[in-house]
């Protein structure tokens, strides 16, 4: 098999989400890091990897492939995660839950996004990131009483909608989004955090 090679940078929330499918799957990769603070997604030599200029991007069996979403899903598929149900209905649920992070709330956090949003001015960015991570999370917490956490967000193992959760929490405690009162979540967060693939995913470990 040729190397997996995962563009990545530690505190992106979508390449958090691909470092935990990887562990899951128990694939060995060399992170190569696109320091989005210095402005390297914006590269020529980026851009060729992704027209858009975001990371993740990880190279496996012979593809390239870009969206945190798609690559989770395509590890899934290949390598039999069980990230997601095979009853059609049970599937849709579960990527609605897992939506709610990935499709709703991350795109109006990214930082790109919340810089423009308030010239990067504090407390306007902390405001803005706190405004939509906490109604976003109250959500989950509701749609989340629709499965069973035993122990995890929808059965006994980790799914999409695990993988979503825990990035979305570092950077709920990032800013300082009080979320104690989201007792279900809070279940599934130290669950979550038993397994390595969890925990080395993290971006103080990556």
């Amino acid at each position: 098999m040729s190397k997996v090679v995962l563009w990545d940078y530690p505190h992106s929330s979508a390449s958090y989400r691909v470092r935990i499918a990887l562990n899951l799957a128990g694939i060995a990769y060399d992170a190569e890091q696109v320091d989005l603070s210095q402005k390297a997604h914006r590269t020529a030599e980026h851009l060729a990897r992704n027209p858009q200029g975001l990371v993740p991007v990880l190279d496996i069996d012979g593809h390239r492939i870009a969206q945190s979403l798609a690559i989770i899903e395509y590890l899934d598929e290949t390598r039999a995660l069980g990230l997601l149900p095979q009853d059609p209905a049970a599937r849709a649920t579960l990527r609605a839950l897992a939506y709610i992070i990935a499709v709703d709330l991350h795109p109006v956090c990214n930082m790109s996004v919340a810089t423009h949003a308030t010239q990067g001015q504090e407390p306007a960015r902390t405001n803005w990131m706190r405004h939509f991570i906490t109604p976003a999370l109250i959500a989950f917490e509701a749609r989340l009483a629709a499965f069973e956490q035993a122990p995890f967000a929808t059965g006994d193992a980790p799914s999409l909608a695990d993988i979503c959760l825990i990035p979305q929490l570092y950077n709920a405690r990032r800013w300082g989004v009080d979320y104690s009162g989201c007792a279900r979540i809070r279940a599934v967060e130290a669950a979550c955090q038993t397994l390595d693939a969890f925990r080395d995913a993290a971006p103080d470990a990556a």
